[in-house]
């Protein structure tokens, strides 16, 4: 078989958190908060990564985070850009935000073909969380069998805003339906979504959902190329400038016609990110605590 790659999401701007995101300093020796999943993920055995990343990001991803982690991993880089479409599609006039996660993934066509796990760049997934996706990925043999890392949501969410999550519906460990849900707020223990701001759903607070942590076979490259014209035609005379192709719609979509099962792996960790630019002092005050109980050195890799 062959090693599982890691793929890290790393294309989005942050928009809302006010800059790159991604190379936010979380402790006082500079490290980002891709370091530590970086660092997890070479503990549990990943020694492939690939960074999808904008082109002109390149130099500055490289110069923090790329050069660093070649002397550890074999890096590759893949450029999402929004021009890479289907044949005999165009990018609407005026758009300027990328396709989303699902577009992000099947940008590594090419670069990557046999399992890989997926996770997003600006997000804390704490160790047992790879080493899990990592047995799996090492050990599974179907190509129609996937895998997602599922989180509790009210340990993925923050206090200054919404966040968006998959919302699972889970049977004997099977994946059932997956809705993405783009905005997701903090209710004490539990949370709630809404669609227009105004009608609120209430959300339990141990609902799974997913932190974009999957682990997939090769196929799932066709499957994103292979479905995506079929998004567009529907999403592009609706919402031109807007619509996002996410993973979990294509996941979806599979589940829906039989092509493929997903197994949910447990994960009891607690997520933490810098959607907002005032999660950062609860993100550096649970890294010092880590390091603290002696999950992390003070200086990772020594």
């Amino acid at each position: 078989m062959q090693e599982p790659t890691l793929v890290v999401m790393a294309a989005g701007m942050g928009s809302r958190f006010g800059g790159l995101k991604q190379i936010a300093p979380v402790d006082e020796q500079g490290h980002v908060i891709i370091d530590f999943s970086l660092f997890d993920a070479w503990r549990a055995g990943f020694r492939e990564i690939v960074f999808i990343i904008k082109p002109e990001q390149e130099e500055t991803f490289r110069a923090v985070i790329g050069d660093r982690m070649q002397n550890y991993f074999h890096v590759s880089y893949v450029h999402q850009t929004l021009k890479r479409l289907p044949s005999g599609y165009a990018v609407p006039e005026g758009r300027v935000k990328p396709w989303g996660t699902g577009h992000a993934v099947a940008c590594c066509k090419g670069v990557v073909d046999g399992p890989f796990a997926v996770i997003n760049a600006d997000d804390f997934y704490g160790p047992t969380a790879f080493s899990t996706i990592y047995d799996y990925l090492s050990t599974n043999q179907q190509q129609n069998c996937y895998a997602m890392v599922g989180y509790r949501l009210r340990n993925t969410v923050t206090e200054f805003g919404s966040v968006a999550r998959g919302v699972c519906s889970v049977e004997n460990g099977l994946l059932t339906d997956i809705v993405e849900r783009t905005k997701i707020y903090k209710r004490g223990a539990d949370a709630a979504y809404t669609e227009d701001e105004q009608t609120y759903v209430d959300l339990p607070g141990d609902t799974i959902v997913s932190m974009n942590l999957w682990g997939f076979t090769g196929r799932m490259m066709e499957e994103l190329w292979t479905r995506f014209p079929a998004f567009l035609d529907e999403n592009l005379p609706i919402n031109p400038l807007k619509c996002e192709y996410f993973l979990p719609y294509v996941v979806d979509q599979q589940l829906k016609s039989g092509t493929a099962s997903v197994r949910v792996l447990p994960c009891e960790e607690v997520w933490y990110g810098v959607t907002y630019r005032e999660d950062l002092a609860s993100v550096r005050s649970a890294i010092a605590e880590m390091k603290k109980d002696g999950c992390y050195e003070e200086e990772l890799w020594t």
